[in-house]
């Protein structure tokens, strides 16, 4: 049947009441889960969401984006269900009296794309035994091609005096076919899952493992106050992160580049480079890996 979601048995549709079942509970973080066929931007719809008041927990999932969004406005998107675009709200300045969860501060926010890297990195290993690694600060390599990014976005409160809202969304490619890949401006190439000779691309578990894995490694940030260094995570990403001991040119807003070489994520979750003029911390750029 011409548009049915069936006609690429390679690429089945994800089932919403399953997934709901799977994930959602009263108790969070996740305590609703929206599952649409076609949307432009599944960060934009969170956002959306975020400034009528929507409470931590919402995960909204499209089976295609037709507008996604990447850092610096690139685009990111696949045909329908050959990836998985999902993106989850983070109130992390508000407090749970369920948790026991104070309010982390916000200088510690810079910590949860690297958080939501360390969670599809696990996923991504757990499920289809490829060697998955991290380049600072948000994207997901496979043997060195890029098959995967996060982008997490503050959203300013109506109230001057509250904290932003958190918006993460995390895109990954599955089942795209070589032509179908995009291109990448930073210069590495792209793959996805199947290209990468994974045994698994059910895009349910997959899916499942992530927000589970985001949901725990969020739960052990938010009870250290967002203490990355107290509850592991920057360990974690350390060993995870492949732009750690490379020579590397960052492109920083400014525009000025940065050459030096990666030598480690500081507690505040910056990078740090070490170049000929003496140790720098970046807090935001693009990353070229020179070698």
């Amino acid at each position: 049947m011409p548009g049915s979601p069936y006609t690429d048995l390679d690429r089945p549709p994800l089932d919403e009441r399953r997934l709901r079942r799977a994930l959602v509970t009263p108790y969070g973080p996740w305590n609703r889960l929206e599952l649409r066929a076609e949307t432009g931007s599944t960060n934009e719809d969170v956002a959306t969401a975020a400034r009528t008041g929507e409470p931590e927990g919402l995960v909204i999932v499209a089976e295609r984006q037709t507008a996604g969004r990447g850092r610096r406005g690139r685009v990111w998107q696949s045909p329908a269900r050959a990836g998985l675009a999902t993106s989850v709200l983070l109130r992390p300045g508000e407090a749970d009296a369920h948790h026991g969860w104070e309010p982390a501060p916000p200088s510690r926010y810079g910590w949860l794309p690297l958080l939501a890297g360390v969670a599809l990195v696990e996923a991504v290993s757990q499920l289809t035994e490829l060697e998955a690694a991290l380049k600072w600060p948000n994207d997901l390599l496979i043997g060195g091609a890029k098959c995967g990014g996060i982008l997490a976005e503050a959203l300013p409160a109506a109230d001057p005096g509250q904290p932003p809202a958190i918006v993460l969304g995390i895109g990954l490619n599955v089942t795209l076919r070589a032509d179908e890949l995009p291109s990448n401006p930073t210069g590495l190439p792209a793959t996805s899952l199947r290209l990468a000779g994974a045994p698994v691309t059910d895009r349910d578990p997959l899916l499942r493992a992530l927000l589970r894995a985001l949901a725990a490694w969020y739960g052990r940030w938010r009870a250290v106050d967002g203490d990355a260094e107290a509850c592991g995570l920057r360990d974690v990403y350390l060993d995870s992160c492949d732009t750690i001991s490379r020579q590397v040119r960052v492109l920083l807003p400014t525009g000025v580049d940065l050459i030096g070489e990666a030598t480690s994520v500081d507690p505040d979750g910056q990078l740090v480079v070490r170049s000929a003029d003496g140790e720098h911390r970046v807090a935001a750029g693009d990353i070229l890996h020179l070698r």
